[in-house]
């Protein structure tokens, strides 16, 4: 099994490459939000180690979030394109043992590596990082940078955790039945999300709505002007996370919603649609990223936007505020962006026997690359809609308690242009995906 891995690895470089750049942004990002934590447990003030905790706790923690659910996701990619594979070892007389233990070596090496490489950027990203509160004057100058080891550690750990735990999940998903139904799974792409997973998306979407409802009704009265931020502040975070949880299930429901429309385009319209509604878990991860990004992008800056209308400008703690705001925009906006770019490329390097297929069957090149853009683009659809709906639950509640009303007064074109460079984003990813799959002519393995 082990010279099996080492082949399997040296055969899906696409894959196993985007996995590899999605842990090692990951882990750089988580250490260097670590590396501050650490330092503000030196000796430093004690309103310098509080800020040096809200940076590396809250701020890192909330990065930390979303990097290893994305992680999850992209990893997860990679192993459920090789169920018709693993079904096919099985029938040549692997045990689900042997075959979980190959996945999960393939994940050890693969997240290993790059967690280890990712600690190693860290490390002056933390130094950078402290540099940038010295600059700003949330921190003294006299605050020496304390990340070393520990948390550095800690974050492979993590992310090496990660990652075995959503490749060992996946592995066993795919290795619990019989042979034959899994590569006839694989083949139709059929398949059922598990009760726990959808448990923990219906809880993450309740507790984020009710956040926004504690906020209209509670910390709107608040005396404290940023206690109703406290608590609706990531409520479109959390509902983002919790439809991308879902995002499988909403994916074969939305599509099949969508697909009489979209088959009226054409041929290639009509067959995104239906390959959409037919592996909504290899495009739902590519769904899930988009969904958070638009949730996250457009309901913290819509947030900013309107602390800044209202009290942000003139409140002595208003620019600290909105600066971590913005730092936890920028990092979900970033890696999100990422995972969107490695997850199709991953999807599409999967598909490259399928689209063969197409070719031989008399479709064009470009018929070819126009059905993949078409799938990307009912995708981004998707993510967008579903994404503004998640960032409501911060930008309603907020708006309402800042007495802007249900609408806020300005910057309504920002959900726009979100949703636009959002589907921008994806089209190219999938566009960039296809074309680094070269000439799809030649027999089909």
């Amino acid at each position: 099994m082990t010279g099996l891995a080492w082949a399997s690895l040296r055969h899906r470089v696409t894959a196993n490459a985007s996995t590899f750049v999605s842990v090692l942004l990951g882990a750089a990002l988580i250490g260097a939000f670590a590396t501050l934590a650490q330092t503000g447990a030196g000796e430093v003030s004690a309103d310098d180690a509080e800020t040096l905790r809200i940076m590396g706790i809250v701020v890192g923690g909330w990065g930390s979030a979303i990097v290893l659910f994305s992680v999850a996701s992209t990893l997860g990619i990679t192993v459920r394109q090789r169920a018709e594979e693993v079904g096919l070892l099985r029938v040549v007389g692997a045990t689900p043992r042997q075959v979980r233990r190959l996945v999960l070596a393939e994940a050890a090496v693969v997240t290993g590596v790059a967690a280890v490489l990712g600690a190693l950027v860290a490390w002056p990203a933390g130094f950078v990082l402290l540099a940038l509160l010295r600059n700003g004057g949330m921190v003294s100058d006299t605050v020496e940078y304390g990340g070393g080891p520990a948390a550095l550690a800690v974050t492979v750990v993590l992310v090496v955790l990660t990652g075995l735990l959503a490749a060992a999940v996946t592995a066993r998903r795919t290795t619990g039945g019989p042979a034959t139904l899994a590569i006839a799974e694989a083949r139709s792409g059929a398949g059922r999300m598990r009760w726990w997973r959808v448990l923990i998306g219906l809880l993450l979407v309740g507790y984020g709505v009710a956040m926004a409802v504690v906020t209209i009704t509670v910390t709107a009265h608040d005396s404290d002007p940023y206690a109703a931020m406290s608590t609706s502040g990531s409520s479109s975070i959390l509902v983002g996370i919790g439809l991308a949880t879902l995002s499988p299930l909403l994916l074969r429901w939305l599509s099949s919603a969508c697909a009489p429309a979209v088959g009226r385009t054409g041929v290639v319209g009509w067959l995104a649609a239906w390959n959409t509604s037919r592996r909504p878990h290899l495009l739902g991860a590519v769904l899930a990223p988009v969904i958070v990004l638009t949730a996250g992008a457009a309901g913290v800056l819509m947030l900013v936007g309107i602390d800044h209308r209202t009290i942000g400008a003139g409140h002595p703690e208003g620019d600290t505020i909105n600066l971590l705001n913005n730092l936890v925009t920028g990092m979900i906006v970033v890696f999100a962006a990422v995972v969107v770019v490695n997850a199709f490329a991953a999807v599409v390097a999967g598909r490259r026997a399928e689209l063969q297929r197409l070719r031989l069957l008399g479709a064009t090149p470009t018929q070819v690359e126009r059905s993949v853009l078409a799938e990307a683009g009912i995708v981004a659809g998707i993510g967008v809609l579903l994404g503004l709906v998640a960032s409501l639950a911060t930008v309603v509640p907020f708006a309402v308690a800042r007495d802007e009303g249900v609408v806020p007064d300005g910057q309504l074109w920002l959900p726009v242009l979100v949703a636009v460079a959002t589907v921008a984003l994806t089209l190219v990813a999938a566009r960039s995906a296809v074309r680094r799959l070269g000439p799809l002519t030649g027999a089909v393995r």
